[in-house]
């Protein structure tokens, strides 16, 4: 990217362009626009995700942000996308307990995996 590039721009079009997607869910990351957008527009445009839990369980999940901030359709927009991944089995990491390099390790590992199965499934079409 260069000075003056529209962040959103190329982050919606490396999204629509990617054929995985990995999300690292924080204490913080439901109070993020731009990371809600971002984790909606994965998933309506049904890539395959591996969420990371970093420090939260799946079930702490829920917008945070103010309806002055969003519509009352982008907080559902943002809802359901929280919902889906919620939904997806992931990696979690304790940052008091764990060791972040071994979470970076099973994760490539995972993405090289559905990768390998997406041109698998790509090629017997």
């Amino acid at each position: 990217m260069k000075p003056g590039d529209k962040l959103f721009d190329h982050i919606n079009r490396a999204i629509l362009t990617s054929k995985v997607a990995v999300t690292v869910f924080s204490p913080n990351y439901c109070d993020s626009y731009f990371c809600l957008h971002e984790l909606a527009l994965i998933m309506e445009s049904k890539k395959r995700i591996i969420p990371i839990f970093f420090d939260i369980n799946p079930s702490q999940l829920d917008v945070m942000i103010e309806k002055v901030t969003c519509s009352d359709n982008e907080i559902q927009r943002f809802r359901w996308a929280l919902q889906e991944a919620k939904d997806t089995v992931g990696l979690t990491f304790d940052s008091c307990k764990g060791n972040l390099s071994e979470v970076v390790t099973i994760a490539s590992d995972v993405i090289v995996e559905r990768l390998v199965e997406l041109e698998a499934n790509d090629e017997d079409v």
